[in-house]
């Protein structure tokens, strides 16, 4: 008697069925997380929380690192010209440096205007009345471009303005660079830290909330794997259920930074105000809320594959 073959399924029609189950996966994952919804809102803000706050110290160091790029008020460096230089000379001088490509903006201080703002500073009237002469020098102040403004490069500028027949000496004042530069690299280390420190929390959380899980659904994965389930098939619906709480954890994190930066604005702009000038906070925009996305599923993707892994060595041990 001859045995009837049953037609092998062809490669397309697998696909189609693999397509099938990780998409019933999902949907099953996603109605499993809003059939609870209180615990649900409390992981996905617990995440959301753990994503926000080095996401919010990014938004502000970029934010900060943009305002320091606007403010050009202080000149990096103070050319003093010597007294025989007249008008003429420092206004050719000035035109000259104006076609250097390190430098965004100069300026010619004349010796009259430089008495003017000195008188202005009061307590000096009766001693610059008793001169003769204008003892003051003209100036140029330089302004570098944002490209040319780091320490070495401003020490290496003066050296070259010093060497000009025109200039008698140059005062840098790079303090508050350093100082600033100082402060935009700390932030910038303590988002790193930060971030890694919280995203092993969120490992953390999303990893016991599917062990949890795992533990309620332990009879169901009995079952499967009494008629062969592979451990692909049991781990899929667990994976999909911590991206989903990954995803969830980003959006949220994501309001919680527009929220912050909205909030932000009116005192923003309000201390930019008190300096004559005005600030527009940048959010995340859309990279930032990509990269926070993206970050929330794939830490949601580890702790479940993690959490399941344990399950699975467990349970072939025993």
């Amino acid at each position: 008697m001859s045995r009837v073959r049953r037609p092998s399924a062809r490669p397309s029609e697998l696909l189609l069925i693999w397509l099938a189950h990780h998409l019933r996966s999902a949907r099953e994952s996603l109605r499993r997380l809003f059939g609870m919804p209180l615990p649900t809102t409390m992981t996905v803000a617990v995440l959301g929380i753990s994503l926000a706050l080095p996401a919010t110290l990014y938004v502000g160091t970029d934010n900060l690192r943009a305002m320091t790029g606007r403010w050009d008020q202080t000149a990096a460096i103070s050319l003093f010209l010597r007294h025989e230089v007249d008008s003429s000379a420092a206004r050719a001088l000035a035109e000259r440096l104006r076609a250097r490509p390190e430098l965004a903006r100069v300026e010619l201080i004349e010796p009259e205007q430089a008495l003017a703002e000195f008188k202005e500073l009061g307590g000096f009237e009766g001693a610059l009345e008793a001169l003769d002469d204008n003892p003051l020098p003209a100036v140029l102040a330089l302004y570098p471009t944002p490209s040319h403004a780091t320490t070495g490069q401003l020490r290496a500028l003066e050296q070259q303005m010093v060497t000009l027949p025109e200039a008698d000496f140059a005062r840098m004042d790079t303090l508050w660079i350093e100082r600033l530069q100082a402060i935009l690299a700390l932030a910038e280390t303590a988002t790193l830290l930060l971030g890694a420190l919280l995203g092993l929390g969120v490992l953390l959380i999303v990893g016991n909330t599917i062990r949890l899980e795992i533990l309620n659904r332990r009879g169901e994965i009995e079952i499967m794997e009494l008629v062969g389930a592979t451990a692909a098939f049991i781990r899929r619906p667990f994976l999909y259920a911590g991206a989903w709480y990954g995803l969830l954890g980003g959006l949220c994190a994501t309001l919680l930074v527009t929220f912050s930066t909205g909030a932000l604005q009116g005192s923003v702009s309000r201390l930019a105000a008190l300096y004559g000038g005005e600030f527009r906070l940048a959010g995340l925009g859309l990279d930032g809320t990509l990269v926070v996305l993206l970050a929330g599923i794939t830490l949601g993707l580890v702790g479940s594959w993690i959490a399941v892994g344990r399950h699975l060595r467990g349970a072939e041990a025993d």
